[in-house]
């Protein structure tokens, strides 16, 4: 029998397991766009969909307990808001912190949002920049 890794300290949610597997496999564009053109290749490892708590994030880097997220327009409505800012402060207890970028600045400042993770990522692991 194989042993099962110990998630519980970042929140992983087994049940939410096929959930995440089913969001990897249909992306959004941006998403897509950002894990093949970037993320997935990053010097420092990020897996994309990762259960954390009740929510299921973007993307987390394990190395620097950071969640990237992209959000689309349905974000920006009130309820999108709300349900945001309570995602983030269930994910900071887990000590993961968040960041997040619109669908917009991936569709048009893709370099800028790549640096930016790199700047936050090299950040919070206290070593200097991949990408300069």
């Amino acid at each position: 029998m194989e042993d099962e890794k110990d998630y519980s300290y970042t929140g992983y949610n087994n049940i939410l397991k096929e959930k995440a597997r089913s969001l990897r496999k249909n992306m959004t564009p941006q998403e897509r766009r950002l894990w093949f053109c970037f993320l997935k290749s990053y010097p420092v490892k990020i897996v994309s969909q990762r259960p954390i708590g009740i929510y299921i994030a973007d993307f987390y880097c394990s190395k620097a307990k950071l969640v990237i997220e992209l959000d689309g327009s349905q974000h920006y409505t009130d309820d999108g808001v709300d349900y945001d800012e309570n995602r983030t402060y269930v994910i900071k207890q887990f000590g993961v912190e968040v960041i997040r970028f619109s669908n917009y600045d991936i569709d048009t400042n893709f370099e800028g949002v790549c640096l930016e993770i790199d700047r936050v990522i090299s950040e919070r692991i206290g070593q200097p920049r991949h990408l300069v």
